[in-house]
């Protein structure tokens, strides 16, 4: 049977990270409502907007596109999902809203790796021990397309990948399931990101 997977929002908004997990195995649930996550079997949270600065302790210096509403069910997701030990995803955003949602905090404008005239930037990464370096191998490069990243790392966080500058590409929670990247897998088929979605499903038929 193939694992459900849980994504918060409309499905014409996000239909690469759909076509992502069912090229993986998976199926999707699109919804905002954390209720209906219950029969899901892991949750991806993916790219978009910025956080409210306020979810972290700051005033907003240089967010932009924030969508509170969003914020709010995202991290009562987090908590859900953590609850019921099921495995998260985070992809851009979706990592910095798992680094908040331990009290973390976020960069609020990050030059160098934002994306160039609509299209991805790349550079180079190191990847440390760790689930994404089992699922990817030993990864070298990757897409970029943000202007925020991850700053102080929340409890129980650890940072498991860099970039040549010092910036966190990767985390993982160490008390459970929960796995977060800033780079965006669901636009690297066929290479890493191909891989690193199938070991997410892999871990939700668990």
């Amino acid at each position: 049977m193939r694992p459900l997977i849980f994504i918060p929002g409309a499905a014409e908004r996000y239909p690469n990270y759909q076509r992502a997990v069912e090229a993986a195995g998976g199926a999707v649930l699109f919804s905002l409502r954390p209720p209906e996550a219950v029969r899901c079997d892991g949750l991806l949270l993916p790219g978009g907007g910025d956080l409210e600065p306020w979810r972290y302790g700051e005033e907003n210096t240089a967010s932009r596109g924030l969508e509170p509403e969003r914020d709010a069910a995202e991290l009562a997701l987090l908590d859900q999902f953590a609850a019921l030990r099921r495995p998260v995803l985070g992809i851009c955003r979706g990592m910095q809203a798992i680094n908040v949602w331990r009290g973390g905090t976020l960069i609020q404008d990050l030059p160098g790796h934002a994306a160039v005239d609509g299209r991805d930037g790349f550079h180079r990464v190191y990847t440390g021990p760790g689930f994404l370096r089992r699922a990817c191998g030993g990864l070298s490069t990757v897409n970029s397309a943000h202007h925020q990243a991850a700053g102080r790392l929340g409890r129980g966080l650890r940072a498991v990948q860099w970039a040549e500058d010092g910036v966190v590409e990767a985390l993982e929670w160490q008390d459970g399931p929960v796995w977060g990247v800033q780079w965006h897998p669901e636009r690297m088929p066929g290479t890493a990101g191909a891989a690193l979605f199938s070991a997410f499903l892999a871990r939700c038929r668990r």
